[in-house]
Parts: C-alpha cells; sequence; structure tokens
C-alpha cells in the first residue's frame, strides 16, 4: 500500500510542525500539506486531495465542528480530530465523533514524553479504512417510541452484559445502547478513549439513552438499569464479588497497549458470570478484546461481534471472529436487539 497522504491542519504554526514532524517520521504516511485555518484547508483539500485530515477543534474564523459538517456533507473523507485535554476539548471531541470523525487525539500537555504516540497508527487505519463518510441524518435522536415502550415488555434476567469497542465506538455504542430500555441488564463497557473524553462520552450517552449511563467508579455495584463505561487512560476496569457484582478499577501496565484495556474487562466476566454473561465486541483497530471474548464463549456466555461492513475499523472484530470468540456476527443495527434477547428473563427461565 502506498504512504497515507495527510493534510495537516491547526491554527498553531508549532502544532502543525510537531504534528508533520510525528507523522513524517513513519515510513508508511506522508504529510503533503499544512492550513492554519478552514479557509486554506478548503483549498488544500482541492488542491491536494488527501487520503486524511487532522483537524484541530479550536480555530479561528470556523472552528473545527463547523468545518468537519462542511467535509462530511460535501466532500466526505477520513478526519481525525485534534482537541484539548479540557471538559470543553472533550464535550466538542464526542460531538465530532458523532457528525463522523474517524478517530481523535488529544494535544500533548507540557513535559509529555510520547506526544501523539499513536496518532501515525491512527492515521494509517483512516487511509485503509473502506467505510464511508457520510452523514445519513441526525446521530442523536432521542430513542425512538418503540425502544422506550420496550422497557414494559421486557424483563432483565440475571445476566451482565459486557461491551468493547475503539475506533468508531461513539456512533456504534450509541447505536447500540439506544436500543436498551430504562430496566436493561447491568452493562460495563471499555471504549478506547482519552482520560478526558470518556467523562463527557458518558454523560452524552445518559442523555441519549433510556437508562442510566455512568463513569464507573471502583465499588459501583451493578444495577438492573445502569451502564458504567471505563474510565478512559488510568485504570482497567473489571467485574468482582460473585454475590454482589461490582466494578473494580485496577491498577495495572497496559495490557494489548491499552489501558483501559477491552481484555482486562472480558477475563474478569468470564471468570466471574461464566454463562450468565453477553459478550460484544465492536468496531476498532488492534487485537484488544479478542482473547477475553474466547474466555467468556468458552466459559458459556453468548458472543456477538460486529460485522465487517458496518464496522468503522474492521480490526477487533476481526481478531475475535477469527479466533473463534464470535458466537454470531451481526450488523450494528441488530446488536442491540440481540443483546437484550440474550439476556431476557423469559430466556433464561426466570422470573
Amino acid at each position: 500500500m502506498s504512504a497515507a497522504r495527510v493534510l495537516v491542519v491547526d491554527d498553531s504554526a508549532t502544532m502543525r510542525g510537531l504534528i508533520t514532524a510525528i507523522l513524517s517520521s513513519d515510513p508508511e504516511v506522508e504529510v503533503i500539506g499544512q492550513a492554519a485555518d478552514a479557509m486554506q484547508a478548503r483549498q488544500a483539500i482541492k488542491d491536494l486531495d488527501p487520503d486524511v485530515i487532522t483537524l484541530d477543534i479550536e480555530m479561528p474564523n470556523m472552528n473545527g465542528l463547523e468545518f468537519l459538517e462542511k467535509i462530511m456533507r460535501l466532500r466526505p473523507m477520513p478526519v481525525i480530530m485534534v482537541s484539548t485535554l479540557t471538559h470543553k476539548g472533550a464535550e466538542a471531541t464526542i460531538a465530532a465523533l458523532e457528525i463522523g470523525a474517524f478517530d481523535c487525539v488529544g494535544k500533548p500537555l507540557p513535559g509529555d514524553p510520547r506526544p501523539f504516540c499513536d496518532l501515525a497508527d491512527k492515521v494509517k487505519a483512516a487511509a485503509r479504512s473502506q467505510r464511508k463518510f457520510i452523514i445519513t441524518g441526525n446521530k442523536t435522536a432521542a430513542p425512538s417510541a418503540a425502544n422506550v415502550n420496550a422497557a414494559s415488555e421486557y424483563r432483565a434476567g440475571r445476566k451482565i452484559v459486557a461491551i468493547g469497542s475503539s475506533t468508531g465506538g461513539v456512533e456504534a455504542l450509541i447505536a447500540v445502547l439506544q436500543k436498551f430500555p430504562a430496566n436493561c441488564p447491568p452493562t460495563v463497557i471499555t471504549q478506547h478513549m482519552p482520560h478526558t473524553f470518556t467523562k463527557s462520552f458518558s454523560e452524552r450517552l445518559n442523555r441519549l439513552c433510556a437508562p442510566t449511563v455512568q463513569e464507573a467508579t471502583d465499588g459501583a455495584r451493578l444495577e438492573i438499569g445502569k451502564i458504567y463505561l471505563a474510565p478512559g487512560g488510568e485504570r482497567h476496569l473489571q467485574v468482582v464479588n460473585p454475590s454482589s457484582p461490582c466494578c473494580r478499577l485496577l491498577d495495572r501496565e497496559p495490557v494489548n497497549g491499552h489501558r483501559p484495556s477491552v481484555d482486562v474487562l472480558f477475563d474478569s466476566v468470564a471468570e466471574l458470570a461464566g454463562r450468565n454473561a453477553v459478550g460484544v465486541i465492536l468496531t476498532g483497530m488492534g487485537r484488544d478484546g479478542a482473547s477475553g471474548l474466547l474466555k467468556m464463549r468458552h466459559a458459556g456466555a453468548r458472543t456477538f461481534g460486529q460485522n465487517e461492513k458496518t464496522c468503522v475499523v474492521y480490526g477487533m472484530p476481526r481478531v475475535a471472529y477469527e479466533l473463534g470468540a464470535v458466537e454470531t456476527q451481526l450488523p450494528l443495527s441488530s446488536i442491540g436487539e440481540e443483546v437484550l434477547k440474550s439476556t431476557a428473563a423469559r430466556r433464561e427461565g426466570s422470573e
């Protein structure tokens, strides 16, 4: 494959230089241009036809969100958002991922020994992606009446749901969780995301979905109607205590290059819940979660994987499928409903 051709868009000359230097150190990436604002970027896109854009969120004249919307409407292509690690920056980044940005990276803090350490990998994945970058309508619509009314028909059994996702996971998780009624099964999620972004994402999910969605805290008891999202970047999420399952946040080195790691979550659910669990692996780069999902399946859990056609990046689900960890592959639109069927009390024969 030829080198991924990248346009770097940022109003800071220093930041443009840093991003260019880091990307240019990878022989499989070629920085073909830079732009300081949306006007320059628009002309550069016409002149250079890049494969991928890195886009700053906070820019003069037209901010990155407004420009991203125009890109997705007029010239859909992979865009990686570059954001400050602040609450405001996190909120904007989550919005950008819903609009259709491929992925996000946080701007480094002073003294960061490895700034943008995974940016080149994300750029290459974006260039390889077969995703069609087309806005198909309002991605943040409230749950439909049919989904909300499902609460009167659905009764959660004794099962725990564990979900792992990475690149493309914001849209994928919204699509799955908006199918869940307010009395959904206890659900734990690990999504690869910078540490300041998961708080904003959990708040966003809580507004969009019928169940209560919160960032997981150490010792939080798993309850029907609640969804727990692993805090990004700092600790792993596990489920422990068979008599009264609860969240544990674990200080450990990264696993598969990630902290939190999907494998760490899935391993704990396999050990704790066995057949009383459902595992789901969604879009993402790499292989994190594949071996853990296999352990869940061997322990008797139902396991689902997102199919290639609907993945932004068919990486994690592909490895899991090839390992035999995925019992059933499904399009994204079907996963939420299948999880509910697999966790309903009537399917378990329990009350």
